[in-house]
C-alpha cells in the first residue's frame, strides 16, 4: 500500500488528534493575542515619549541659549559701567650730585575708578542685532515643533512594531506546537507501517523551519523591545490595538497647501531668511558712526604719603571706520551671501515638504490596499483550510495537505498583522508630513512645553538681583533638578 492510499484508508485518528491544535492556530490573531495585549494604549506610550525624550530636553535648552543671545544684545543698549583699581610701587636711583654714589626714591600710589558707557545712537544697529537674535528664537522654536513630531512618530513606529512582532511570535508558537503534534502522529503513524519514512522527515524538516521563524520573530520582537525602551521611555508593557485612525480628511492638494503654511521645518528657514535680511541692513549700520555718552570718576592716593587726588570726566563721543581694509564690506557681501543661501534652502524644504506629504499619502494608500486584500487573503485562506480539512476527513487530502493548508492560513494573518501596522504608522507618518503630529494636535494629556515662558522672563536681561532675576534663579534651580 503506498502513502497516499495509507492516508486515505485511515483519515479519522491522524485528523481527531491534529484538529485542536490546527484550530488553536487558526484562532491565534483573533483570539489570543487581544487576550494577552490590554494595559498599555497608542496615546499612553505618546504621553511616555513626551515627557521621557531626552531629545526634547536637550532642543529645549538649546532655545534657551538662544533666548539668552536676545538677552545679550538688549544688554548692548544698556548703560555699560566697569570698575577698576590698582596699587603700583615706582622707584628711581639717580646718580647723587655732588658727591659719590647714588640717591634712590619709591612711592606706592593706589589708584581705583569707575567708567560708564550708554549707546546713544548707532544708526539702528543694534536694534537690527536684537531683531535677528528674536528670529533666531522663533525658528529655534520651530526646530524644537519639529524635534517633538520625529520623538512622538518615533513612539508610534515602536509601539506598533512590538504589537506587530508579539502576534507574529504567538502565530510562530502556534504554528511550532501545530508542527509537533503533527511529527509525533507522523511518527506513531510509521510505527505501525501506515506511512513511509519520507513523510516523517518531511514533517520533520517543516518543524525545523518552525522553529527557526519563531527564533527569528522572538528575535525580531527582542529589537522591538529595545527601541521601544529608546523611543517610550520604559518597557512596554500589554499594548492595546489602537481604537481608531487618526482623522485624515483632506485631499493630497489640500493637505500640501497645510504644510506648506504650518510645517515646522518651513517656518523655521522662513525664520532664517528674515534674520539673514535683517543681517545685511546690521553690516550695513556698521559701517556708519557710533555716538556714545561717556563718564569716568577715580581717585589716587599715594600710600605712605599725603598726596591724595580724585578726577573725573562726561562727555559725548563720536567714532567711526574710515579703513579697515575691506573688513567691512566683506562683511555685507558675507551677509547677503548666506541671504541667498537661506532662500535657497527655503525652496529646496518647501519642496521636500510637499513631497513627504505626497509620498506619505501614496504609503498611507498603499497600506489600506495592502490590508483590505491582506483581509480577504484570511478570508479566502481560512475558507481554503476548511476545505481541506473535510476533505481530508474523506480521505481525499493528505495530512501535508492540511499543513500547507493551515500554513497558509498563517502566512496571510501576519500579513494582516503586519497590514493593520502599517496603515497605523502610514497615519501618522501623514500628520508628521502636515506638521500636526504635536502633543497639543493629538490632544495629549501632557503639560505642554512653553517656549515663550522663559524667553519673557530673559527677553529684557534682567540682572540678579532683582526681582525678575531672582524668579529666573528659581526657573533655573527647578530646571536643574529635573
Amino acid at each position: 500500500m503506498n502513502n497516499h492510499t495509507a492516508l486515505r484508508c485511515q483519515p479519522g485518528a491522524w485528523l481527531k488528534r491534529l484538529r485542536p491544535m490546527i484550530l488553536s492556530t487558526a484562532l491565534a490573531v483573533t483570539v489570543a493575542a487581544p487576550q494577552a495585549l490590554q494595559a498599555e494604549s497608542l496615546a499612553d506610550a505618546l504621553v511616555s515619549a513626551y515627557n521621557n525624550s531626552g531629545l526634547l530636553e536637550q532642543n529645549r535648552a538649546l532655545l534657551r541659549a538662544a533666548d539668552e543671545d536676545v538677552a545679550a544684545t538688549v544688554a548692548a543698549l544698556r548703560p555699560i559701567i566697569n570698575w577698576s583699581t590698582d596699587i603700583t610701587r615706582s622707584f628711581s636711583r639717580v646718580p647723587a650730585v655732588p658727591g659719590p654714589g647714588n640717591r634712590s626714591s619709591g612711592i606706592t600710589n593706589a589708584n581705583a575708578g569707575i567708567t560708564a558707557e550708554l549707546l546713544l545712537y548707532d544708526f539702528g544697529r543694534t536694534p537690527l542685532q536684537i531683531s535677528v537674535a528674536k528670529e533666531a528664537v522663533l525658528a529655534t522654536r520651530q526646530t524644537l515643533i519639529g524635534i517633538e513630531q520625529r520623538v512622538l512618530l518615533r513612539a508610534v513606529q515602536a509601539y506598533m512594531d512590538v504589537q506587530r512582532n508579539t502576534r507574529f511570535v504567538a502565530l510562530r508558537q502556534s504554528n511550532v506546537r501545530v508542527i509537533g503534534e503533527s511529527l509525533r502522529a507522523a511518527r506513531d503513524r510509521f510505527e505501525v507501517g501506515e506511512v513511509t519514512r519520507t513523510d516523517v522527515a518531511q514533517a520533520e524538516a517543516r518543524l525545523s523551519s518552525a522553529q527557526s521563524g519563531l527564533a527569528a520573530a522572538q528575535g525580531d520582537l527582542a529589537q522591538a523591545i529595545e527601541e521601544f525602551i529608546a523611543a517610550v521611555g520604559h518597557k512596554p508593557s500589554r499594548l492595546l490595538q489602537p481604537p481608531h485612525l487618526p482623522t485624515i480628511s483632506r485631499t493630497v492638494d489640500s493637505a500640501k497647501s497645510v504644510a506648506v503654511r504650518h510645517h515646522p521645518d518651513i517656518l523655521k528657514v522662513q525664520h532664517d531668511v528674515a534674520a539673514a535680511d535683517l543681517a545685511i541692513l546690521a553690516a550695513e549700520a556698521a559701517m556708519k558712526p557710533r555716538i556714545t555718552l561717556n563718564g569716568s570718576l577715580g581717585v589716587r592716593e599715594e600710600l605712605g604719603g599725603s598726596s591724595f587726588s580724585q578726577q573725573g570726566s562726561f562727555g559725548i563721543r563720536a567714532t567711526g571706520p574710515i579703513y579697515q581694509g575691506g573688513a567691512l564690506s566683506s562683511a555685507k557681501r558675507r551677509a547677503m551671501a548666506l541671504r541667498d543661501a537661506q532662500r535657497g534652502v527655503l525652496h529646496v524644504t518647501s519642496l521636500g515638504v510637499r513631497q513627504n506629504v505626497g509620498n506619505a499619502y501614496a504609503v498611507l494608500r498603499a497600506a489600506r490596499a495592502v490590508m483590505t486584500s491582506s483581509n480577504d487573503e484570511v478570508s479566502a485562506a481560512r475558507v481554503a483550510f476548511n476545505g481541506v480539512r473535510e476533505e481530508a476527513k474523506l480521505g481525499a487530502r493528505t495530512i501535508l495537505d492540511v499543513l500547507n493548508a493551515e500554513q497558509e492560513l498563517l502566512n496571510a494573518q501576519a500579513n494582516q498583522i503586519s497590514a493593520q501596522a502599517d496603515v497605523y504608522i502610514a497615519a501618522y507618518a501623514v500628520l508628521s508630513s502636515m506638521g500636526q503630529l504635536t502633543a497639543r494636535d493629538l490632544n495629549l494629556a501632557v503639560q505642554s512645553y512653553d517656549p515663550a515662558a522663559y524667553y519673557n522672563l530673559v527677553k529684557t536681561a534682567p540682572v540678579s538681583s532683582s526681582k525678575q532675576g531672582k524668579q529666573l534663579d528659581r526657573v533655573l534651580r527647578a530646571l536643574g533638578k529635573e
